[in-house]
């Protein structure tokens, strides 16, 4: 006898879809329960009913053999196929995937979209007369209360079907979805449910294809060695803003939808409220009461069963946020898209590397969350420490977990680091493509950075050096450190060489903070920086203002460096050098000015001295005495806020140009001006307006009505004009 079948055509995602497909499972009672998925998924279909399987979460599949290529299949609470497989497993009656297999698919490389002619749900709107495929969608399935149109969807996806061409892969996966009920038939299973998407329904009712025409479809299949797990997955993810293929606009409305079939609309704008309310702005149940009416309004308005998005959007946009788009933006991000994070039963196949992560990140009270957060490291405590050490050996893994704030990380003298974290559904893979360097976190860093000395270039082992440190990476750090030592005493690159320096000297510095031994590192930053000094004069000749642009980035970055190392020796052959370079008559301006200037705050040159090579750069052409100022000046005001006679010099400069002359170097003055801190730019003008420079009074006519008329114009824009 033929088992009596029920095919139950979903829109993926669907909260009405879901509790349809639930109702009609209760009634129908199947004896087994065939969904859309992955047939080599069926393994992991009983962790569903894990009392700590929280969705949204999804299906992972990759090679064994190649790590960085991966497929997702999400489900969320609200998902029909989530629905059938919780349903099942709580019934106790089997339950299978029965699309291709996770192996077939990742053999034949990313999956295959489907090349139909037409949107089958724009259609159908069309022809019922809405405009919006999403509010038709609504109001026949997700809006109402009851009611099934599972047969009636089937139907008019059939004539939908006769006028398209599928390709061949969408062939290969409904052939493969008759293999799967077959199988079921033979089985001996009386009713089978079949949960699909609903343009695949029509091909799996009704006189289905010969055995012989399927098979010869799915025969000759390429497979490959497959890896398949869960993991979990976020309510953002979901929404086609992330890409992914079968996504939603309003992931967190349709989990609202699912979750409270009743007083929808009400309870929706009373957590709208809410939202608001944790931004500090008053929000009254009045309020709440006047956005209700209005959503319901709307729906009676536009003939629609019950008010959806578009009408509690509205609402929310004119009562609540009062027409501010900026609030409503808020609204949606955090309810109608959500930051919603599943999570996966401890009894889900894992890696050794990411059961390591979540033993780490349990004893160290680090909880994933889909939400951005900051969080201050104190480094002087061990659970902190702790935390930064496992933050850094995963950026190390370049697994995103966490991220320094504006590079604080990279700076010495306090124990405070702050981080920025946000789990995300990427980690995953993540995690998976790490998983070739090790087994453990530690390993695997340990293993990733012992790669990077074998391989990279000098800056990069210098940071791996710093990384080894901020990771607590003992076992790695000779292994550096000799690549280290090796690549140093073969490069020629002066610009490595400088390059080189800041990251090895913070690592010297950090190890006094994190109490790690930096000792090995003095004799290498002590060649480095001899090798530097002797290189810095040939390098700065004949260059042009790109390559000069350049090198005074390095050079401050490398006289900051040196302060820091504190050696009073490598100081004063450091000012030494850059004395040398400064004398030199062909030298590119920017450079003169900056080594002055360095020179200058470093005490090596007196307020005489500099004034005088000031004096001598500014009788130069504007051309020339432009970049000058700017590498003197560059980075900060306040040596010329105190020296009257630098001040007099610069503006006797500035007020001799011509016309012509003063917009050719205005770019370049503004430019290094800006670099000033607000403050510094408020005393350099108090210091000029108290009289910097000698001004000679000019009597003035002010009753002239040219004069007048501009005066109050002035008034005007100040605001005291009557």
């Amino acid at each position: 006898m033929s088992p009596e079948v029920r095919v139950l055509g979903v829109r993926h995602h669907g909260p009405g879809s879901a509790r349809s497909v639930r109702r009609t499972l209760e009634e129908f009672s199947p004896t087994i329960v065939l969904v859309e998925g992955p047939a080599d998924a069926d393994a992991l279909i009983p962790l569903v009913g894990e009392p700590d399987m929280e969705p949204p979460v999804a299906l992972l599949a990759h090679p064994v053999d190649e790590s960085d290529r991966a497929v997702f299949w999400p489900f969320a609470a609200f998902s029909p196929e989530w629905q059938a497989l919780t349903w099942a497993v709580a019934q106790g009656v089997p339950a299978r995937f029965a699309d291709l297999p996770a192996a077939w698919l990742l053999a034949g490389g990313e999956r295959e979209r489907r090349r139909e002619q037409l949107d089958p749900i724009a259609t159908l709107a069309t022809t019922a007369g809405y405009d919006d495929p999403e509010r038709w969608w609504e109001d026949l399935v997700e809006n109402r209360p009851g009611g099934e149109v599972f047969d009636g969807l089937t139907e008019a996806m059939g004539a939908l079907r006769e006028d398209v061409t599928d390709s061949e892969h969408e062939l290969r996966r409904e052939a493969h979805m008759r293999r799967v009920l077959r199988a079921a038939a033979r089985e001996g299973h009386e009713r089978i449910a079949v949960v699909c998407g609903a343009w695949h329904a029509p091909a799996l009712v009704g006189k289905l294809p010969k055995v012989g025409e399927d098979t010869a479809r799915l025969t000759g299949a390429a497979k490959v060695k497959t890896s398949l797990t869960w993991v979990p997955w976020t309510h953002g993810r979901l929404a086609t803003a992330s890409g992914y293929g079968a996504g939603i606009t309003s992931p967190g409305w349709y989990h609202h939808l699912f979750t409270a079939p009743d007083e929808t609309v009400a309870r929706w704008l009373t957590a709208v409220a809410g939202v608001l309310r944790e931004q500090d702005l008053p929000t009254s149940t009045a309020s709440v009461i006047e956005a209700v009416r209005l959503a319901e309004t709307l729906a009676v308005l536009r003939d629609r069963p019950l008010a959806g998005l578009a009408e509690v959007t509205e609402a929310t946009r004119s009562v609540l946020c009062e027409g501010d788009d900026l609030l409503l933006d808020v609204v949606t991000r955090e309810l109608v898209v959500g930051d919603v994070l599943g999570r996966v039963s401890d009894k889900a196949p894992t890696l050794p590397l990411e059961t390591d992560l979540r033993r780490q990140a349990k004893s160290l009270r680090l909880k994933p969350d889909a939400a951005v957060r900051s969080l201050a490291l104190d480094l002087r405590t061990d659970t902190d420490r702790g935390r930064s050490v496992l933050l850094h050996r995963l950026r190390l893994l370049e697994i995103g977990w966490g991220a320094p704030e504006k590079d604080q990380i990279r700076t010495t003298g306090t124990f405070r680091e702050p981080w920025t974290l946000q789990w995300r559904p990427e980690i995953a893979i993540e995690l998976v493509v790490a998983s070739r360097w090790g087994t453990t976190v530690a390993g695997a860093a340990s293993q990733r950075v012992a790669h990077t000395a074998r391989t990279g270039k000098l800056p990069e082992i210098t940071t791996a050096v710093e990384d080894c440190l901020l990771a607590a990476l003992d076992d790695a750090l000779p292994t550096v450190l000799g690549a280290l030592d090796e690549r140093a005493a073969h490069e020629n690159d002066l610009n490595h060489l400088m390059d080189a320096v800041p990251p090895l000297v913070r690592a010297h510095r950090y190890g006094d903070v994190r109490g790690t031994g930096t000792a090995a590192l003095q004799d290498v930053l002590t060649a480095l920086l001899v090798r530097v000094f002797a290189g810095l004069g040939p390098a700065s000749r004949s260059v042009d203002d790109a390559a000069a642009a350049d090198l005074r980035v390095r050079i401050d970055a490398l006289d900051a460096a040196v302060d820091l190392l504190g050696d009073a020796e490598l100081q004063d052959r450091w000012r030494t050098a850059l004395g040398q370079v400064a004398d030199r008559e062909e030298l590119h301006p920017l450079l003169a000015g900056r080594t002055v200037r360095l020179l200058r705050d470093a005490g090596r040159l007196d307020g005489t001295q500099t004034s005088r090579r000031l004096s001598r750069a500014l009788s130069d052409t504007p051309g020339r005495v432009a970049p000058w100022v700017e590498g003197f000046l560059s980075g900060g005001g306040l040596l010329v806020v105190h020296d009257r006679d630098l001040l007099a010099l610069l503006d006797d400069w500035l007020t001799s140009l011509s016309e012509a002359e003063f917009l050719d170097v205005l770019p370049l003055v503004r430019r290094t001006f800006s670099t000033f801190a607000v403050g510094e730019r408020r005393q350099l003008g108090s210091a000029l307006a108290r009289g910097g420079t000698d001004v000679t009074a000019t009597d003035l006519d002010l009753s002239t009505p040219q004069v007048r008329a501009a005066l109050a114009t002035v008034a005007r824009f100040l605001g005291t004009w009557r």
